[in-house]
């Protein structure tokens, strides 16, 4: 023992400890758990983000079940037969093959003979008839085989019973090696399609994808085991009868490693261990799809189908197959089905080779000892250099054979194996000093926002006065009337704080959900911003949901006043509010004196934006926007001009404008209608034809029936009435200056 000791204060403890460490660290990687694996997953993700595969050749094509063929055909699932004038129609157009990425596994109870079995009170000749036509099934069955189709399957929890005949249809493989079974991704049964399907398609395959534990897809399986048989990808099946070859040839590794590529004809696939492919994706692309129902109503021509490969699937929301790829957040199911057929025929899918583990752990355990032998030696800043040398070059490696050879090798682990090994030899009083700095953090959390808190420890040099410019978005929101709240509640204070509490909570909720900051609380006025700290590219549209958020909030939280009121016999005192929002230059950052200053907003955006809360009630309306906001929000949100103004204080005019509705209201015919006569009632009042503008405000409150535009077209009636007895001077620009805040 003391010999040991001896040797251990020869070669440094630290080194020691550190050679243990690494010990312990290649332990890891050979045990790979799920946190590791996924840091190795998400660097292969960043790979795919930083180059996307580059989808230049569309040898795909997914008829897509969409929200508008939805809308058109009524909901899924569609009558067999209107699936049938679909395949024949592809057939028509010239599509090699069409897989469907959906499965049919119950009779169509839109059948005849169905319907004569559910529809009441008819006679029995009628039944009859229904009963002795043809089954809407065996007519899609007809449609498949004047075509090429492989039905889809789905991996099932439940093993079925097998039905007569089911062996013959089974897709033939054939091994080169050990047996494959024991590696495919398994499913413990397979959900089919009706027989009369099974038996008149060209090829059978499984569409199920399983993303990984995280969430995402990244390999998709394109030989499984399902109820005890090998099965192959529903894209894998279409591949093969394109080629027409008669079996899938399954290529193992001699040594037991697990499966290493499937094959057909003049392609050979390679895959993990499991028999899953790789997936490079390219982003989603709209040009991959066709509706469904212009395909059917004939509105796409030969030129966009001939020749190519079709998916039959779905976008629509409701049905639910939606994934997340490493390149997009939410892709259809069916597209991940056709990036993997044009990845195989393009020749461009992603490999980490069985050789690629052993490759990580040997460049763990070789840099992590010349850490642990240069570091003593060389000192730590030198090291840190060297360090950051070698990582470059590792880095580099790693993307040369991502973009070079689609091969994916994992130089992470290594990395950070040796930055734990370098923290642990250099820096010994860092995590001290981090457990401080963790304590500073938690103390400021109290009183500046975290995000500001997190900002300021990064960047200490930050606590002094001053600020950068930026455009912003700035929002004043005032409760109106609430003198008249304070007032009622005077005998109880405490009360007037507690609803004053419940009104900014949902208020401050609706600005938060929309990447606002709160800039501060000015008793029943709240003051906002967006664009800071954070970059927000879609401010203005973020402020203006924000705005009708909390309106509808606002809607709630009266409802519930009221019936309070009701159950205790007090008065219901509503809230209304007003909102202001103004976009521009403004200067933020820390504002104050030497010894106290906040995160704030200068600038006269904000007094403008001020100024047009203010305006608000002039109007009768909740919100008013500037110009600016306006403008960049127009073709996202129902906007109507509702004035040119000079507030007090201020030469420029401002044309001013409300927001009234998101997107569905803009696009209506009802707004478009209004915002026409709007706009030619402005025009007629800044040309001073009086008569003319009244008549357009009649035509313009008919057409704002139930949009609370009362209160601005009287405005304009009592100043054209003003105006005629004392007429604006003959150069009179249609501005309205306001002479009060």
């Amino acid at each position: 023992m003391k010999r040991l000791a001896r040797l251990a204060h020869a070669f440094g403890l630290a080194r020691a400890l550190c050679l243990l460490l690494l010990v312990a660290l290649v332990a890891l990687r050979v045990w790979d758990p799920p946190p590791i694996e996924e840091l190795r997953l998400r660097t292969f993700d960043y790979f795919q983000v930083m180059r996307p595969r580059v989808a230049d050749r569309r040898p795909v094509v997914i008829l897509d079940i969409d929200e508008a063929s939805l809308k058109e055909l009524g909901q899924w699932p569609w009558p067999r037969t209107l699936i049938a004038d679909i395949v024949t129609r592809l057939t028509a157009l010239g599509a090699v093959a069409i897989g469907f990425d959906v499965v049919f596994p119950e009779a169509d109870r839109m059948s005849p003979a169905n319907a004569a079995q559910s529809i009441r009170e008819l006679d029995d000749d009628t039944r009859a008839k229904l009963r002795g036509l043809e089954s809407n099934d065996e007519v899609l069955a007809r449609a498949f085989r004047n075509s090429r189709v492989v039905v889809g399957r789905a991996g099932a929890a439940r093993a079925a019973e097998p039905r007569a005949g089911e062996e013959a249809l089974q897709t033939g493989f054939a091994m080169r090696g050990p047996d494959a079974r024991p590696f495919l991704v398994t499913f413990p049964g397979i959900l089919r399609n009706v027989a009369e399907l099974e038996q008149a398609a060209a090829g059978r395959g499984v569409f199920t994808i399983r993303p990984e534990r995280d969430g995402i897809v990244r390999r998709v399986p394109l030989a499984m085991v399902a109820q005890d048989t090998i099965v192959p990808a529903l894209t894998l099946e279409m591949l093969r009868v394109v080629t027409g070859a008669g079996a899938i040839f399954v290529r193992t590794d001699p040594n037991g490693a697990g499966v290493q590529s499937v094959s057909l004809p003049g392609l050979d696939i390679p895959t993990d261990r499991n028999g899953q492919l790789w997936l490079h994706f390219s982003p989603h692309h709209p040009a991959r799809f066709v509706s469904a129902v212009d395909v059917l109503r004939g509105r796409i021509g030969r030129e966009r189908i001939a020749g190519k490969l079709v998916l039959v699937g779905t976008s629509a929301i409701g049905l639910l197959d939606l994934k997340t790829t490493p390149v997009d957040r939410v892709m259809a199911g069916v597209e991940v089905h056709a990036q993997i057929l044009e990845s195989v025929l393009g020749k461009s899918v992603l490999a980490y080779p069985n050789w690629a583990p052993g490759a990580e752990v040997i460049g763990a355990v070789v840099f992590g000892l010349g850490i642990i032998a240069a570091t003593p030696v060389l000192g730590a800043v030198p090291a840190f250099i060297l360090g950051g040398a070698v990582a470059a070059a590792l880095a580099g490696a790693s993307w040369y054979w991502f973009i070079e050879h689609d091969i994916m090798v994992d130089t992470t682990y290594a990395l950070g194996s040796t930055a734990l090994l370098y923290i642990t030899l250099v820096f010994v009083n860092y995590f001290r000093e981090q457990k401080q700095r963790q304590r500073i953090r938690s103390a400021f959390g109290y009183y500046l926002s975290p995000t500001l808190v997190e900002d300021l420890a990064r960047s200490p040099e930050k606590l002094v006065l001053g600020g950068e410019l930026r455009r912003m978005t700035v929002m004043f929101n005032d409760v109106r009337g609430f003198t008249t709240i304070s007032e009622y509640y005077k005998s109880d204070p405490q009360q007037l704080t507690s609803l004053m509490n419940r009104y900014l909570t949902p208020m401050t909720d609706a600005i938060i959900a929309r990447k606002g900051t709160i800039d501060k609380y000015i008793g029943d006025s709240i003051m906002a911003f967006w664009n800071a700290p954070l970059d927000d590219p879609d401010q203005e549209a973020n402020a203006c949901d924000a705005a009708l958020d909390m309106l509808a909030r606002l809607e709630i939280l009266n409802d519930e006043f009221k019936r309070e009121a009701q159950a205790t016999g007090g008065r219901y005192l509503p809230f209304n509010i007003g909102i202001g929002i103004n976009t521009g230059a403004c200067v933020v950052g820390n504002m104050g004196s030497d010894l106290r200053f906040n995160y704030s907003v200068l600038g006269d955006t904000v007094n403008l934006a001020a100024r047009l809360e203010g305006r608000s009630k002039d109007y009768g309306l909740q919100i008013v926007l500037g110009g600016a906001v306006a403008a960049a929000v127009a073709d996202r949100f129902a906007v109507l001009e509702i004035d040119r103004i000079r507030v007090k204080g201020k030469y420029e005019p401002e044309a001013v404008f409300t927001v009234l509705g998101r997107d569905e209201l803009r696009q209506s015919q009802g707004f478009s209608e209004l915002r026409g006569l709007n706009e030619e009632m402005t025009a007629l009042y800044r040309q001073q034809n009086w008569t003319g503008a009244l008549a357009a405000i009649e035509s313009c409150r008919a057409a704002a029936q139930g949009l609370a535009l009362e209160t601005l077209y009287d405005v304009y009636v009592a100043r054209i009435e003003a105006f005629r007895r004392s007429p604006p001077p003959p150069d009179w620009d249609g501005v309205y200056a306001y002479e009060t805040k």
